[in-house]
């Protein structure tokens, strides 16, 4: 199976084959890959080198033009470094690119924390009319990607990540898809992106719904609300920051009753190395630690 990122360099490419409309701006990360598409579109793929600032500045000039830009670097360098550039080139010229990502929270901790994003998600619910897509598969990324150059000039987020579930689900852009369903209306678990294996794995056995969710924003409330009782009780797992999503959900449950356990990558920092299996088993989110923790929570 390939990787999400191999699947966004190849079908990437073929975009730029096919769109005289499409430009591919990089910051060193994938330039090598991308490489022979650079030399048959050398005006519209463009490595700015180690310059994140300057990557999505470039990209918000391309989209002034209007041009349909993707940016691609890893998710720390993508949303976080130049999180000013994002709200300014973007948001406020009010013109709309594809941020593609890799990395994921903790894709490399060999890397360190500078190559570590669990905060990116939320950093862009700061701003306002965000696309979020958080793929689990490369089939999923590549549907997503498509939906997401497409998608007029919105502004989209897709989330790569080494981190993939093992079959992919026919998902629809802005719908989050029903897995399981509970016997006895009430207990529904999101999981999202990634997290799905782990998710339907720590959950076997229990009566839960178990809604999934390659796109967090816009939330899929409909679904939700479809999927609760009158006292719902909602566990939502997340491969990135815990609780970024955790206020959509009292949105969309605003009017009755309802629990929610938030789970995904803590605040607190753990400064160790380790694989990205270690990682995972440190902030609970392996199948054994969810099993408990969302066990504990509904029964």
């Amino acid at each position: 199976m390939d990787t999400m990122r191999e699947r966004f360099i190849d079908v990437t490419t073929h975009l730029l084959d096919e769109d005289p409309r499409l430009a591919l701006v990089l910051a060193d990360i994938s330039a090598a890959s991308f490489e022979p598409a650079r030399e048959r579109h050398p005006d519209r793929v463009v490595n700015v080198g180690i310059r994140e600032q300057l990557l999505i500045g470039a990209a918000g000039g391309l989209a002034l033009t209007g041009m349909r830009p993707i940016a691609h670097t890893f998710a720390s360098f993508l949303v976080e470094r130049p999180f000013e550039q994002v709200k300014l080139s973007l948001v406020h010229q009010g013109v709309g690119a594809v941020l593609v990502s890799a990395g994921g929270s903790y894709d490399n901790p060999a890397a360190g924390r500078t190559h570590m994003s669990p905060g990116d998600v939320a950093l862009l619910d700061t701003l306002p009319d965000w696309t979020v897509h958080v793929p689990g598969h490369p089939d999923e990324a590549e549907r997503l990607l498509r939906h997401a150059y497409a998608d007029g000039d919105r502004n989209v987020y897709v989330r790569l990540s080494n981190q993939q579930n093992a079959t992919a689900l026919a998902v629809e852009p802005g719908r989050f898809t029903t897995v399981r369903t509970a016997r006895k209306a009430g207990a529904v678990v999101i999981a999202v992106g990634p997290m799905l294996d782990a998710v339907l794995a720590a959950t076997e056995g229990l009566d839960a719904t178990v809604l999934y969710a390659a796109t967090v924003r816009p939330f899929d409330t409909a679904a939700l609300r479809a999927a609760v009782g009158e006292r719902p009780d909602v566990v939502l797992v997340e491969p990135y920051l815990e609780g970024t999503s955790a206020h959509a959900v009292h949105e969309a449950l605003a009017d009755r009753a309802h629990r929610v356990l938030a789970l995904g990558v803590p605040r607190a920092e753990h400064r160790h190395y380790g694989s990205m299996a270690e990682h995972l088993a440190a902030y609970g989110l392996d199948r054994a630690s969810l099993r408990e923790r969302i066990g504990t929570y509904l029964w």
